[in-house]
């Protein structure tokens, strides 16, 4: 038979993100009329903040919403200078801050205005899947390091010494709490790193979007070592606003206007009903840290009932909203399992497939973003299931 002769491209052969491809079986199974206990995928039950829902219906009421400058409005902009001010006691000028749709807007943007088809930029294995997806699209390549207990899952400059042996490295991207573990690199690991790519002339990236979900250990932002790094960051998890897409880069001066020319074509502008809420968002602390002691709550539940039910080999969970749980003693195979498990317990976690090619095979993440009422019931139906494999 004859090869058609339109074909998708090479750059479009990306592996699917699995979680998603979980969230889209659970709610098959939800229309059939099952319950179904979502940990598959990052998302907070809570709705966006009051004072964010409040202000967008007051835009919309205002009744014309239109496009913005391609780095965002101004005042969201100024609101995200005085956020780093106030958090981190770091100041950044505003024309160094660019709202973005999303994080992963943010990633496409960084990555095309600092990286060329071929460049290798590091990774860590396990680490979130649309790293990766996004790099080869982009005609980029991911080097992932796999990294263990003897460095607490983070890389090191002994790991980046190692992989220039191959080919020279020209952006590192690190996220710290990570996804999927949770686990954060301490504030001396993360120094180092990125003095050392400072001094290499290696592009740190810092992906923050888990960043105001801390429960041990001390939160710091790279922007308190270096003026070089590139910052992504979002709205969607602490602040709960994932479905209106809109995230923030902070960039080194040589890049901002690099990264707006890219923007202007790719994006236009983020959406401004999304801008706007953004900025009432960031102040709702008090209302967002209720919300993080729910996941708290869930945390230590987790914690202590999934030891009890067999999956005792957890790594560190010192921020984000995942558990990232080790079962060879019941299955080498995640994605099978991930697929039992959902058939049969009625309860949705991703396989460790999608963060680690080579030994996610052996690991599931979940996710306690969720109530915890729900947190208790798959307990209580994860114990039956392992009992039964």
């Amino acid at each position: 038979m004859n090869q058609p002769l339109f074909q998708p491209s090479r750059r479009s052969d990306v592996a699917p993100f699995i979680a998603m491809d979980v969230l889209a079986e659970a709610a098959r199974l939800e229309a059939q009329g099952r319950k179904i206990i979502h940990m598959e995928v990052g998302q907070p039950s809570a709705p966006a903040p009051k004072a964010a829902l409040d202000m967008a219906r007051k835009a919309l009421d205002h009744g014309r919403l239109g496009y913005t400058e391609a780095l965002g409005i101004r005042p969201l902009r100024e609101a995200l200078a005085a956020h780093y001010r106030t958090t981190y006691g770091v100041d950044v000028p505003v024309e160094r801050i660019m709202a973005t749709t999303g994080s992963s807007a943010g990633f496409n943007l960084a990555f095309l205005a600092a990286f060329d088809p071929g460049d290798r930029i590091v990774l860590t294995a396990p680490g979130y899947p649309a790293y990766r997806n996004i790099l080869k699209a982009l005609g980029l390549v991911a080097v992932e390091i796999e990294v263990g207990e003897e460095t607490r899952w983070s890389l090191t400059p002994a790991h980046l010494e190692e992989a220039q042996k191959e080919g020279p490295v020209k952006g590192v991207l690190v996220a710290s709490p990570a996804n999927p573990t949770g686990t954060m690199m301490t504030a001396d690991a993360l120094e180092d790193l990125i003095r050392y790519c400072d001094e290499a002339g290696i592009w740190f990236i810092s992906d923050e979007i888990y960043h105001g979900l801390c429960y041990d250990g001390e939160e710091k932002t790279a922007l308190e070592t270096s003026q070089n790094v590139i910052i992504v960051n979002s709205f969607s998890k602490y602040y709960c606003m994932t479905g209106w897409r809109i995230g923030w880069l902070v960039l080194p001066e040589q890049l901002v206007r690099p990264t707006e020319r890219i923007a202007q074509s790719l994006y236009i502008s983020p959406p401004e009903l999304s801008q706007i809420a953004a900025g009432a968002a960031l102040n709702s602390v008090q209302e967002l840290e209720a919300v993080k002691a729910g996941y708290a709550a869930n945390r230590a539940l987790l914690l202590d009932g999934l030891p009890k039910i067999g999956l005792d080999k957890l790594l560190p969970v010192d921020g984000a909203f995942y558990i990232y749980a080790d079962i060879s003693r019941f299955s080498s195979d995640s994605l099978d399992f991930a697929r039992r498990m959902l058939l049969e317990a009625g309860v949705a976690a991703t396989p460790g497939v999608d963060f680690d090619p080579v030994h996610g095979h052996e690991f599931l993440r979940f996710s306690f973003a969720g109530a915890h009422d729900d947190m208790k019931l798959a307990l209580e139906k994860l114990r039956g299931f392992l009992k039964a494999v």
